[in-house]
């Protein structure tokens, strides 16, 4: 696992009226600071990657849809620079994940139905400053493969 990354395993309350599910809590000590919720939706086959942060920490949440979410390592001072981390994420297996600052993330929706995000970050988004540095889906130093692999 890659240094500082934290996973943690969601439970669903189910029973005749619906689900219930605590994403968030504040003593589960996963965000140094909240700055923002945000929530996206992707389609089928999309790729949405690499991006990483200098000053926030995001935390995922796929509520609906599933994604195959990639990280990779690239901090200087990191026992695990240049390592990559791939999480099946989504409605058939919740969960939440801690991406620190310095550690590139992308996700590719799996399945035919759109994937939706809900993420929580450390700092809000100025769109004079974004602290977005983008990366492109197929760069060669991460070198890492979307397709999908028939076994």
């Amino acid at each position: 696992m890659i240094k500082d990354v934290l996973e943690k395993k969601l439970v669903k309350h189910t029973d005749d009226r619906g689900v219930f599910m605590e994403i968030l809590r504040d003593d589960d000590n996963l965000l140094k600071r909240f700055g923002q919720a945000s929530m996206s939706m992707s389609y089928p086959g999309v790729i949405k990657a690499f991006h990483y942060h200098k000053e926030q920490d995001d935390l995922w949440f796929f509520p609906s849809g599933n994604a195959q979410v990639v990280l990779y390592d690239m901090r200087e001072d990191s026992p695990t620079k240049g390592e990559t981390n791939v999480f099946y994420m989504g409605e058939n297996n919740p969960i939440l994940l801690y991406i620190p600052v310095g550690v590139a993330h992308g996700y590719r929706v799996l399945g035919n139905t759109p994937a939706a995000i809900v993420y929580f970050t450390t700092k809000s988004y100025d769109p004079k400053d974004p602290d977005e540095l983008r990366i492109p889906w197929d760069d060669s130093t991460i070198g890492f493969d979307w397709s999908t692999k028939n076994r």
